[in-house]
């Protein structure tokens, strides 16, 4: 047996007994990946703060999504050290836990945007989505001034049923209060007591700076405005993090 395996001049002139082989050698190193993960409770760490897109917010994501804009930005601050100290934190797996799908991306056109949320203002984002280099003079990045038109967000009730559905913890009462959500968000005058109780640390504001409509501006800046938000990093350590 050791001897026909030392003989390695017959598999590589066997095609079938070398897709056999290999058939089974990458399998057992696929085992030995996957098993493992059926043992512990979860992949994902756990961080305070996690908590689903408003459904202004989801809607904004299906915005970003739509117009490819992960084809230029990552969403993903990898651990080096010139990495956090341009970006800040590096990213947790738990904060793409209800993404589908995720924004990592590899390329970048323009900066990561992982931690975009609370640097600029409502209406720094809105100028520099509708001309970009009325706002960045060497931004490469095409303009989105169509974005002003009004959301179409009659279906946002199933796009969170749909969202529950695949295990993110939307409750009854967030999807049956999907549509009153997503306008208390976008009108600052609103009443925001119920919305507020279901998402906490969300923002309530104009923020394409017209109250007056709803439009595909306000969904996506709230998008980005919410993004690295919701962790207080201070208050995570990697040792914190293997513990939870």
């Amino acid at each position: 047996m050791f001897r026909f395996l030392r003989d390695h001049g017959i598999i590589e002139r066997n095609l079938i007994l070398m897709g056999v082989l290999t058939l089974i050698t990458v399998s057992i190193g696929g085992l030995v990946q996957i098993v493992p993960l059926f043992t512990i409770e979860t992949t994902i760490e756990r961080v305070e703060g996690m908590r689903p897109y408003t459904p202004l917010e989801l809607a904004g994501r299906d915005i970003y999504v739509r117009e490819g804009c992960y084809t230029c930005h990552s969403q993903m601050v990898r651990p080096f050290r010139d990495e956090a100290e341009r970006y800040g934190h590096y990213s947790l797996a738990a904060e793409s836990m209800y993404d589908r799908p995720f924004q990592w991306g590899s390329k970048r056109s323009g900066p990561d945007l992982a931690r975009l949320g609370g640097r600029y203002s409502d209406d720094w984002h809105a100028a520099h989505l509708r001309s970009p280099r009325a706002v960045v003079p060497e931004s490469i990045m095409p303009p989105y001034a169509f974005l002003d038109r009004p959301l179409d967000y009659s279906d946002i009730g199933a796009k969170l049923k749909a969202q529950q559905a695949l295990g993110v913890p939307y409750t009854d009462a967030m999807v049956a209060n999907a549509r009153a959500d997503l306008e208390a968000q976008a009108r600052p005058d609103a009443d925001a007591a119920g919305f507020s109780g279901r998402y906490a640390k969300a923002r309530q504001a104009a923020f394409d700076g017209n109250a007056g409509t709803i439009t595909e501006m306000d969904a996506l800046v709230a998008y980005l405005q919410m993004l690295g938000t919701l962790v207080q990093f201070r208050d995570v350590t990697p040792e914190q993090v293997r513990q939870q």
